[in-house]
């Protein structure tokens, strides 16, 4: 029995009001849901409450599943509106103190110099990323981060498969661009 498969039968527990169905859905896809929040948050509080309140959407809205799509693209759609909402809510821009926390880290990585050259790669990309437009951010997770095909990012987005293959190659372009503003030269060695 594969993901999607069971994922139709705990829906169909869950309509039938089985919470322990629900309980297992969440276990499942908890993760997703907060890698996706976090994404597009790009702050671990906020993605965190985010995947929860997805989770209630969820519940509340669950009769409307029609089993057309798979759960994991209807869901990935209610995760993504939820922190776009969020990222709404939070327009006013502040300092980020997570820089003591980035040193701290940088001290403890041991001094081997390809944990330091991944860590600092993993830090330009996360940089980088935050330049970019939510719409970006979510063609990038989608595709490279979460594996998904070009037809389940055509479905979870609602476009064309062709159109999301096109928007993939310019949210690249613009990340590779972002890259390149701040790290000039140093980014042939990050890629």
């Amino acid at each position: 029995m594969n993901d999607d498969q069971k994922n139709i039968i705990l829906i169909k527990k869950i309509k039938t009001g089985d919470r322990l169905a629900f309980k297992e859905l969440i276990n499942r896809h908890k993760n997703y849901a907060f890698t996706v929040a976090f994404r597009v948050l790009n702050n671990r509080e906020e993605a965190e409450e985010v995947a929860q309140d997805a989770f209630l959407q969820v519940f509340k809205n669950i009769d409307t599943f029609n089993f057309e799509a798979r759960f994991t693209t209807w869901f990935y759609r209610i995760v993504f509106n939820a922190a776009l909402m969020q990222k709404r809510k939070n327009r006013i821009f502040t300092e980020d103190i997570d820089l003591c926390v980035q040193a701290s880290e940088v001290s403890n990585l041991s001094d081997s110099s390809e944990e330091v050259r991944k860590y600092e790669r993993q830090e330009a990309i996360k940089k980088a990323m935050q330049q970019l437009s939510a719409d970006d951010v979510m063609m990038i997770t989608l595709f490279y981060l979460q594996e998904q095909s070009l037809e389940e990012i055509a479905a979870i987005t609602e476009i064309t498969a062709e159109t999301a293959k096109v928007k993939i190659h310019r949210a690249r372009k613009r990340l590779a661009e972002e890259m390149r503003k701040h790290w000039k030269d140093e980014v042939r060695s990050l890629i």
